[in-house]
């Protein structure tokens, strides 16, 4: 995990980390903070081995860790934080030191994760469908006491327990 952690302390992931805690300060609603990142690394590696997809579980974690890192541009710009969320991730992993860089191919598996784990393209590569799916499923409607006055849609809201 070498190389997950090399990311979350590269001077950029913790800027735009920061700055996004700093935004939802306060926030009764879903949050994109470490606790619901591992959750979502934490159901996509326990998926990748259920279904033998045989991604490697810092590659996993990675695009977990990253997924919500432009949600900031969301906030102040209005700029959907998967597109920000790429650019920004894409500098982070092109500035890893040597001993924690991850493969092109990695780290456009990576990309193309975080760029689709909002809308599930028809031909969603398989990393890209994990991240998706593993973060629909994180996230806890059924018990979140802010449910009712959030305004995603029932057929939006994970309503019951999924893996």
């Amino acid at each position: 995990m070498d190389r997950v952690n090399a990311v979350r302390e590269h001077p950029l992931y913790r800027e735009y980390y920061e700055r996004l805690e700093k935004l939802e300060e306060g926030r009764i609603f879903c949050r994109h903070q470490m606790p619901h990142l591992l959750d979502v690394a934490r159901i996509a590696y326990i998926r990748n081995l259920e279904e033998g997809l045989g991604f490697p579980r810092d590659v996993i974690y990675t695009a977990a860790v990253l997924h919500d890192i432009g949600k900031s541009f969301q906030y102040e710009k209005k700029i959907p934080h998967e597109i920000a969320g790429t650019e920004i991730a894409e500098k982070i992993l092109s500035g890893l030191p040597g001993e924690f860089s991850f493969t092109e191919t990695e780290k456009r598996q990576i990309l193309t994760a975080i760029k689709g784990h909002r809308r599930l393209r028809e031909d969603a590569e398989p990393l890209e469908r994990l991240l998706y799916e593993s973060d629909k499923a994180s996230r806890m409607c059924f018990a979140c006491p802010a449910e009712k006055q959030c305004d995603w849609s029932k057929e939006k809201k994970n309503l019951e327990i999924k893996v």
